[in-house]
């Protein structure tokens, strides 16, 4: 023994043989008494594993912050935080590294990373869609088998070839194969991470690079299973090898033929509409950590058992989706960030030297050059365009967790040495730092929704039909649409199309989804909550079967990306108008019953991104009683509050166009200022009120009534008297420079109704009117540029017989 350092205090025993270091610490050193012994609680077990995750953890949120304005990943953080007190930085001072992270708390804090790691993966795998894995269509498979094969055959011949005929010190030549190899991977998990920080999963690009990811681990998993099985046996025994590969087959297939069955078999007796039981989350992780034992016997990475088995549990609601909510907060923010910690715990950049850094640098970089060529190609032959394609083959270049979990692997079988490994690791953080940078810089999913022509209720030419966009969360939200459906007066002249857009949360699943519903033109029977309200709508289509047209998509994603789904759908559709319901929900009592804060922030996008006019429809039916005026069962009385301006015209359009019901009823309330007058913005709205009346010279239901006011107090007093004995007021979410709103927006509580709408919708208004806030169309963020030309109805004058 070469020597021997004894630490009686802790009772420590550290050899040193060769260049390994054998750890004894006393079994007893568990948890302290605190400082009150004069002892130090850092020489226990439990509080040194605080003390660690609790600095890893802060440290790595501090330097998230920093970097984040940066558009950097979270997992760059999260390295950074072990390689601040890793030998790289502070660790490499002896006094700090002895208190911090010491010998004999490391293998304590990398099991504890470890059981971060299998619990992270099998979330991973639960989330995710084995159909799309073997199934991906023929664009994703594509991509994914060119960026993995290319890069894989490129990287071999490079890493050979300099390997042959370059001096290289062998702790770098002996894995640069292996090295060369692992830039070749794609990982779903990499994508979909940083796709979703960056909130691009919901864009064309991050949905083709988000399947050709999950479609490219199917193959990495074969990989890496059948590299493992003869790393396990360092290739010596061929027969070994493959008999670990086919009894880890065996595994998969009874994992999918007779574990899955009885997982499903069980769901089916749980009642439509009850969560999951605590039973049957204990048995799934009782599962999980015997599967991740079974693996570890059969030859294979712990990690392989719990991802076949996350595979096998079906995705999303009711079982995924209660398993990932349970494991999201303790596994995804402190166990998995452990494990990113561990690794950058182990890289030490002072033993890295110039001639391996240029060397795997090369390897690298020619990698992702490759990588990114390769998906460029084909992309093109898709017609996408060359900028597209190129941040395509960036977002398939983004490193992550899969790389790190190889990396690990390949340090604990020695097949690198600690150079390499502190090359690999820093090439991971520098590559997806990079690449994440240029995808930000070079890619704006938001300017392929801006339109190039007007897309709004007023300005519909003569002949066309009428396209809306609804978005429906619950089937609370139906009645009060199909209402204002109706009153949108579909005929065989102007028809109707309504876009229907199911917004669901994603849970349980990792990949968000846009489905386009088969168009039935019968009724389907259907139990579950979206099939209802599909129904519901279609009810609405047959009642006006040969005027109304009905289209249904489902958003099932993240609500803080879910507006992109709604402004693609409208922007792909040509819908003249989008109507968001309101985050509120009213009782019976006049209360608010609910609040979803999730709506009122996707609201919020969809109004500033809108492609088309937008309006939230704020829903009292349940004050008024469920009232409708499909076949004529009741009258739907409708009043528009106009004050000037674009919004405004565009609301009092779409009453106009809702007066030609003949079971709906119109009043207009035109307020004044006394004694003010712009006089081109009150000649345009002169001009479209003119137009109106015209039309409705002799119409019974409609009524116009101009109110002068001397201030914002007398516009308060006059609206708040409205809706008594209206169904739906119609206003305007912004307004043009006026006195009359001065002081109105200092207490609004909901901008995205305006100064007037949020005054309407307060619950202490005392009126049970529903009311539909409008915005007429914005170019690039902009009003347009209002036209004094009178706006044409598309009906024909109004007579009374």
């Amino acid at each position: 023994m070469a020597s021997q350092t004894m630490k009686a205090s802790a009772n420590i025993v550290l050899d040193s043989v060769g260049n390994r270091t054998l750890v004894c610490h006393d079994p007893h050193k568990i948890s302290s008494n605190g400082l009150w012994t004069n002892e130090n609680p850092l020489n226990y077990s439990t509080p040194l594993l605080l003390m660690q995750l609790s600095l890893v953890s802060l440290t790595s949120m501090l330097i998230d912050v920093i970097i984040k304005p940066l558009g950097q990943s979270t997992i760059v953080s999260q390295i950074f935080g072990g390689i601040i007190f890793g030998p790289s930085l502070l660790g490499h001072v002896a006094s700090v590294g002895a208190v911090f992270f010491p010998p004999r708390g490391q293998i304590i804090f990398e099991t504890f990373s470890t059981f971060g790691l299998m619990f992270f993966l099998f979330s991973v795998a639960v989330k995710m869609d084995p159909k799309m894995m073997i199934r991906p269509g023929w664009k994703p498979a594509i991509l994914g088998l060119s960026a993995v094969f290319t890069t894989l055959v490129f990287s071999l011949l490079l890493a050979f070839a300099l390997k042959r005929y370059a001096s290289l010190d062998p702790s770098v030549a002996k894995p640069l194969p292996v090295i060369a190899a692992a830039q070749c991977l794609l990982s779903f998990q990499n994508v979909a991470s940083v796709l979703t920080e960056l909130k691009m999963i919901q864009t064309d690009l991050g949905r083709l690079a988000v399947s050709s990811a999950m479609f490219c681990d199917l193959i990495g998993i074969c990989f890496m299973a059948s590299a493992f099985a003869v790393l396990q046996t360092s290739g010596d025994y061929p027969m070994i090898s493959v008999l670990a590969i086919l009894v880890f087959v065996i595994f998969v297939l009874v994992s999918v033929y007779i574990i899955r069955p009885l997982i499903l078999k069980s769901l089916s007796l749980v009642p439509e509409g009850r969560s999951i039981g605590e039973s049957h989350i204990t048995a799934i992780f009782t599962v999980l950590l015997v599967v991740g034992f079974i693996s570890e016997m059969i030859g294979q990475h712990f990690m392989f058992g719990p991802m076949v088995i996350g595979l096998v549990v079906p995705e999303g609601p009711p079982l995924g989706a209660a398993l990932t909510a349970k494991l999201d907060i303790p596994v995804g923010k402190i166990l998995y960030p452990a494990f990113l910690t561990a690794s950058g715990l182990k890289t030490d950049i002072f033993c890295i030297h110039f001639q391996g850094a240029w060397t795997v640098a090369l390897i690298v970089f020619l990698s992702c050059v490759v990588k990114v060529g390769a998906v460029m190609l084909p992309a093109c032959y898709m017609d996408l365009k060359i900028q597209e394609s190129f941040v395509l083959g960036l977002m398939m270049n983004v490193r992550g967790l899969s790389e790190l979990v190889l990396y690990n692997l390949f340090l604990d079988v020695e097949v690198l040495k600690p150079e390499a490994f502190a090359l690999c690791v820093v090439s991971v953080i520098l590559v997806t730092a990079i690449t994440t940078l240029l995808i930000k810089l070079l890619y704006d999913p938001s300017s392929r929704l801006t339109p190039v022509r007007r897309r709004t209720i007023q300005h519909c030419k003569r002949g066309t039909e009428l396209r809306i966009l609804v978005c429906i969360h619950n089937q609370e939200n139906v009645p009060a649409m199909v209402n204002l459906l109706e009153a949108s007066n579909a005929t065989e002249e102007s028809p109707v199309t309504v876009i229907a857009v199911l917004l669901i949360e994603l849970v349980g699943r990792a990949n968000p989804m846009l489905i386009a519903h088969q168009s039935h033109r019968l009724l389907q029977p259907s139990s579950s909550r979206s099939g209802r309200i599909i129904n519901a709508l279609r009810q609405y289509e047959l009642c006006n079967e040969a005027c109304v047209t009905f289209q249904s998509f489902s958003s099932i994603s993240q609500f803080d990306t879910m507006h992109e789904d709604v402004c693609r759908v409208a922007l792909d559709q040509n819908t003249n108008i989008i109507i968001l319901p309101f985050h509120k929900q009213w009782e019976i009592d006049g209360s608010i019953g609910s609040v979803n804060r999730a709506i009122q922030n996707m609201n919020a996008q969809v109004i500033e991104k809108s492609p088309c006019s937008v309006a939230v429809l704020v829903d009292r039916t349940t004050l008024r009683g469920s009232r409708t005026i499909l076949n004529g069962q009741s009258s739907y009385h409708v009043a528009v509050i106009f004050i000037g301006g674009a919004d405004d015209a565009e609301s009092l359009s779409y009453a106009a166009r809702m007066v030609m019901h003949p079971h709906v009823s119109l009043t207009v309330f035109r307020f004044l200022l006394l004694g003010s007058d712009n006089m081109r913005e009150r000649k345009i709205d002169n001009n479209l009120i003119d137009e109106i009346r015209h039309v409705n010279i002799g119409n019974e239901r409609f009524a116009y009534q101009e109110e002068i006011v001397r201030d914002s107090v007398g516009l308060a007093a006059s609206a708040t008297r409205l809706g008594g004995s209206f169904d739906l007021i119609l206003v305007g979410r912004n307004h043009q420079e006026s006195p009359l709103l001065e002081g109105l927006g200092a207490w609004i509580g909901c901008p995205e109704l305006g100064v007037i709408g949020d005054m309407l919708a307060e619950p202490d208004f005392e009126r049970t009117a529903s009311i539909l806030v409008v915005q007429q169309q914005r170019l690039k963020g902009k009003v347009m540029k209002r036209i004094s030309k009178p706006v044409v109805i598309d009906q024909e004058p109004f007579h009374a017989t």
